[in-house]
Order: C-alpha cells, then sequence, then structure tokens
C-alpha cells in the first residue's frame, strides 16, 4: 500500500505508469498466439485455419466493447472500466488453460476480446482528454513492446514445460494484477475527471455526456470512423503478408525475409519511441501526414522491387513512417469532431480498427490468390493514397456545433 501511496501524491505520474503498463498488458495476448498455435491445434485436435474461428471470436468481443465504451465510461468511469476489463482478460486467458474443449477457448476468446477492447478505448480516451500528444505515442510504442515480449513468454514456456499453458497462464496472471492496480488507484482516475467545466479545470473529452444517436448523426464522426479503418487494416496487412510476399513471390531466403518480417514491428516500436520526443512541436497533423508520405514511399519502392535490398528497405521504411500515424490520429480526434463526440468516437475508432484488421488483409489475401502476390503492395499503395486523402477531408469538414 505504499506504494500506491506515493504514486497518489504525484497522481499524473501514476497513471502515465499505469497507462503504459496496462498497454504492455494489451500487446502481450497479441504475440502470445502465434507462438502457441501449433501446440494450441494439436492439443484440442483441430485444422489449421481453425484459427480464424478464434479470431472471430476475439474481434467480435473487442467491437462490441469499443463501440460501446464512450457511453460506459460515461456512466462507470475510466478506473472502474479498465479495472473491470483487465480483470475480465486475465480470467479469459487463464480460462483458455483449463477448458476441454475448442468451443469453449472461442467462446473464452469473445470474453478476452471484450476485456482488451474496453482497455483499448478507455486509455486511448483518457490520454486524449488529459495528456500530450508526446504521451499518447509513448503509449502506443507500449504496445509494441508488449507484442514483442508475448512470443518471448510463450516460447520461454514452451521450452521449459513443454506446454502452451504456462505463457497464457503468465500473462493472464498479469492481468489479474493489474486490475488490482486499477481498483487499488480508483480514486486517482475519478480525481482526474473532476471537477467538470469548473473555472479551476477545464472541461475533459471525459466529461461530456452526449448520446451516442447523437454522435452517430455527425458526418465528421464517421469520416473519423473510417480514417481508423483504412489506417489499422493496412497496418495489419503488411505485417500478415510481407513475410509470404518476400518469400514465395520474390525468392527471398527464408531466414533472410523471417527478420524483416520481424523486424516491421520493431521499428514500427522505435518510430513511436522517437515520435513521442518530438510530438508537442510538430503537432498531429504533420505526423500524420508526414508519416503518410513515408508511407507512400516505401510502398512504391515495394511495388518497385529492383533488388532484395530495396525490398528490405521498403519494409523498414513503412514500418518506421506509420508508426505515429495512429496515436496522432487519436489525439487529434476532438480536432476533428469536437469535444462533444470526441469520447464516442474513439469508442467507435477502435471498433473500426477491429473491422480493418479483419477486412483489408483478408481482402488483399482474395486478390492476391486470384491475381497474384504482387497485387498486395499495389493495394497497400492505394489504401495509403486513400488515407492521405481522406485525412485532408476530415480536416475541411466543419464541426456542427
Amino acid at each position: 500500500m505504499n506504494f500506491f501511496a506515493k504514486l497518489k501524491q504525484y497522481p499524473k505520474i501514476g497513471l502515465v505508469i499505469l497507462a503504459y503498463v496496462a498497454f504492455i498488458g494489451l500487446g502481450m495476448p497479441d504475440g502470445l498466439l502465434g507462438v502457441a498455435w501449433p501446440s494450441i491445434r494439436t492439443g484440442f485436435s483441430i485444422p489449421l485455419d481453425a484459427i480464424g474461428m478464434f479470431l472471430t471470436s476475439l474481434v467480435i468481443g473487442y467491437m462490441t466493447s469499443s463501440f460501446f465504451s464512450g457511453p460506459v465510461i460515461s456512466r462507470i468511469g475510466v478506473g472502474r472500466v479498465l479495472a473491470i476489463s483487465c480483470g475480465l482478460t486475465g480470467i479469459a486467458l487463464l480460462g483458455y488453460t483449463f477448458v476441454p474443449a475448442w468451443w469453449m477457448m472461442v467462446l473464452l476468446g469473445t470474453v478476452a476480446g471484450l476485456g482488451a477492447g474496453a482497455v483499448d478505448a478507455g486509455l486511448n480516451t483518457y490520454v486524449a482528454a488529459h495528456f500530450s500528444e508526446g504521451l499518447m505515442q509513448w503509449l502506443h510504442a507500449s504496445w509494441g513492446v508488449g507484442i514483442t515480449l508475448g512470443p518471448l513468454i510463450m516460447t520461454m514456456g514452451l521450452t521449459a514445460t513443454n506446454t502452451w499453458h504456462t505463457g497464457y497462464r503468465i500473462v493472464g496472471g498479469f492481468q489479474l494484477a493489474l486490475a488490482v492496480c486499477f481498483v487499488l488507484t480508483l480514486a486517482m482516475w475519478t480525481d482526474g475527471e473532476k471537477p467538470a467545466g469548473s473555472a479551476e479545470e477545464p472541461k475533459k473529452l471525459t466529461d461530456y455526456k452526449t448520446p451516442m444517436r447523437e454522435t452517430l448523426r455527425q458526418p465528421q464522426v464517421w469520416v473519423s470512423v473510417l480514417l481508423f479503418f483504412m489506417y489499422v487494416g493496412a497496418e495489419g496487412a503488411l505485417g500478415t503478408w510481407i513475410y509470404t510476399l518476400l518469400t514465395e513471390s520474390r525468392g527471398i531466403a527464408p531466414t533472410v525475409a523471417g527478420f524483416w518480417a520481424g523486424s516491421y514491428w520493431a521499428t514500427f516500436t522505435v518510430g513511436r519511441v522517437i515520435a513521442g520526443l518530438f510530438a508537442k512541436r510538430a503537432g498531429v497533423n504533420l505526423l500524420v501526414t508526414g508519416g503518410l508520405v513515408g508511407a507512400l514511399i516505401g510502398a512504391t519502392l515495394l511495388i518497385w522491387n529492383p533488388s532484395e535490398t530495396v525490398n528490405l528497405i521498403a519494409v523498414a521504411v513503412i514500418g518506421f513512417s506509420i508508426a505515429p500515424i495512429f496515436p496522432a490520429m487519436m489525439s487529434g480526434t476532438s480536432q476533428r469532431v469536437g469535444d462533444h463526440y470526441a469520447a464516442n468516437t474513439i469508442g467507435m475508432q477502435m471498433t473500426a480498427t477491429g473491422l480493418g484488421t479483419m477486412v483489408i488483409p483478408s481482402l488483399m489475401g482474395v486478390l492476391a490468390r486470384q491475381v497474384s502476390l504482387e497485387v498486395i503492395p499495389v493495394m497497400l499503395l492505394a489504401v495509403y493514397a486513400g488515407l492521405f486523402g481522406l485525412y485532408l477531408l476530415a480536416n475541411k469538414i466543419k464541426i456542427a456545433k
């Protein structure tokens, strides 16, 4: 309790630390599944493509909780949402390791998705309302740390105990510990939300109680949501398909392609750490437009394909360039849609990320099968070009009073 008492003496520092640790925890489960999947499907005697069923259940839960996060946060507060959500995620991750049937694990995937979506939307809303653009960049860099740690934890667990259960139990226990931390610091999160609109403290995004139906009627809200659908779809698409493109279509050695495919997320994380240093000075618009210019250059290099080295440079350029875009767009939500609609819109944006993660990489896969794997960088360039135009449009739409 002494630790939490000290945190309460420095509430902003304490909340930032907890937010970063929570985002590390948010990324960890995403990094577990890829390493664990061969052992999971062997244990449950299920086919290779059964992973689609599990991922769908995760996304359904994620989209549901993130969509309704705005109204729920306004009703019960950010702290309670985070505590409940981390608890749900921890229970689901531990539950994976005890259920006897595959369909039960799929159902628990929905529970894990509900928890992850609420944590993601809740923390993004709170940081956008209370902290700077630089801290938002570092918040999302923390997710990169988590998704990097996940495979390491699962690999060590498989090596030491010869079962995928160990990795999920470690991360599940970490989530439950986070839930306890949020419970013990509930007063700090509440203090950060008051007094609403008083002379001492300007009104925060989390103070508005705008009905969701009113938010849904705003055109600028839907444009903002589409931005996140396109961005996250492109981000996930490159991570999903780059290894296959480099090895099966361009003849690059699997070890080399694997290294650079993995380094995509590393350069991505480094990009967010560096962006955090300059975010306040640069501003969200420069971070987004500059990142998209870099992404367009990288995608063009990937299409050009003059040599193996240029292919690998293109992947690094794209990963580094797109890194600041998501957190910068998140910080700029209120600028695009207005303070009254920002909290609800952030939840809708997080819902769109789940949909984009499913739709755009899947569509690229369908077209690649019908045409060629070389269609993937062309589609990537098209998505980034469309995103650039849509972002310029979003900044021109007048906010409804």
